[in-house]
């Protein structure tokens, strides 16, 4: 997986992100693209945070969806 797009396709991970991240419209989803920077820099908007809480926010929840999934 390249380092700057989070796993999978918008159809598959759009609703969880907008579950962890209740702030964020769909819209915002759409223009992520599939892209970490992209959604660091919507979630530092959205919520005031600076970009390492954004990206740490990511990665842990990113570790935690592919535990859940790899489950199945």
């Amino acid at each position: 997986m390249n380092k700057d797009t989070i796993m999978g396709t918008l159809k598959e991970w759009g609703g969880e992100v907008k579950r962890q991240w209740g702030k964020l419209t769909d819209d915002d989803i759409t223009q992520l693209e599939g892209n970490k920077d992209k959604l660091s820099g919507h979630l530092q908007k959205a919520y005031g945070i600076g970009k390492d809480e954004a990206d740490n926010q990511i990665n842990a929840w990113e570790d935690d969806y592919r535990t859940r999934n790899s489950a199945y």
